[in-house]
């Protein structure tokens, strides 16, 4: 298993219960496969710039070991998903 870091953004204009189901529906695919070694969610915080509409998101940054077929699908459930406005998925060299 390789480690990785997923740091996603979520809309800032969800209710809180519907972000707590957005982390852990991620959270349930990244331990299907895998195991989460850190996870934060970071809270609300202003974007750099405007992304999809949006001046704000809530930041949930996640540390897992797993497979690369984890990543291929967390990856691709991200992409679809409306609750996330951007993500970045990295290899965790620490």
């Amino acid at each position: 298993m390789r480690k990785y870091e997923v740091m996603y953004i979520i809309r800032p204009d969800l209710e809180q219960e519907a972000v707590q189901a957005t982390v852990e529906k991620f959270q349930g695919i990244i331990s299907n496969g895998g195991e989460i070694t850190k996870h934060e969610v970071m809270g609300k915080r202003r974007l750099a710039y405007e992304i999809k509409k949006f001046r704000d998101g809530v930041y949930v940054l996640v540390n897992f070991n797993a497979e690369p077929a984890v990543v291929t699908e967390l990856e691709r459930l991200m992409k679809i998903s409306d609750e996330v406005i951007r993500y970045l998925i990295t290899n965790d060299v620490a």
